[in-house]
């Protein structure tokens, strides 16, 4: 969709009603700058508009449907390379996910590990690495919703873990974990055992080449993880 009709398109759902509109987003291993960008940031600083990234099949089905039944405008980004690396039971008939609601996929003691779209199966592995290597406890949380974001879920986490990791695909300068930092800190101030973390995209254009080196991978969660909690 060009630019102008997609301009249209969300102030006519402002003024009009709901709106769904489904783009694509996030690294795939070979699109550079042109193509895999995470923009998700950029929306959320739009009053109205609801932005959904889902990381897995089940949760694509229902979120998208109460996407499409929101009386409000909504923008549905889905991680291309999960088009062809997920894979997942879908339930069949009518289903739906609220919008605005997280996920606990792991529960955990010493660690929250916050992230949406393909980023949750990172913090995943991450979990598991850390269960395994540390004995730390990590509480993974997806998003899934991050206009509305669901912030009692995540200031419950971490008045529980006093540790708190973002992680995201896109920049870290403006990213959106910039934006739950700060309400966390906020929030849950008393509870910190250690300074949050974020470990995003570099202030670069995407590369190409060096794409893999520019990814927030496990490892370089590992890293933060250990930082937090050797604080």
């Amino acid at each position: 969709m060009k630019l102008r009709s997609f301009v249209i398109a969300l102030v006519t759902s402002l003024i009009g009603g709901g709106l769904t509109i489904r783009s694509p987003c996030g690294a795939v291993g070979h699109g550079a700058l042109y193509h895999s960008q995470s923009p998700e940031a950029y929306f959320t600083h739009t009053p109205g508009l609801h932005v959904v990234i889902p990381s897995n099949p089940i949760d694509a089905k229902g979120l998208l449907l109460s996407s499409i039944r929101s009386k409000d405008p909504v923008i549905f980004f889905e991680p291309k390379i999960l088009y062809r690396a997920s894979v997942g039971d879908v339930p069949i008939g009518d289903y739906e996910i609220p919008l605005g609601k997280a996920n606990v996929c792991i529960p955990g003691e010493h660690v929250t590990l916050i992230g949406w779209g393909n980023q949750v199966n990172v913090l995943k592995k991450t979990a598991e690495i850390a269960k395994k290597e540390l004995g730390v406890s990590c509480e993974v949380i997806d998003l899934r919703s991050l206009a509305p974001w669901d912030v009692d879920c995540v200031v419950n986490s971490v008045e529980k873990t006093g540790r708190l990791i973002v992680s995201h695909e896109a920049p870290k300068t403006g990213g959106f974990a910039g934006e739950i930092a700060s309400t966390i800190q906020d929030r849950c101030f008393l509870s910190l055992e250690a300074p949050i973390q974020r470990v995003c995209g570099f202030d670069t254009p995407f590369p190409l080449v060096y794409e893999k080196f520019y990814m927030p991978n496990h490892l370089k969660m590992m890293d933060a993880v250990k930082k937090v909690m050797e604080y």
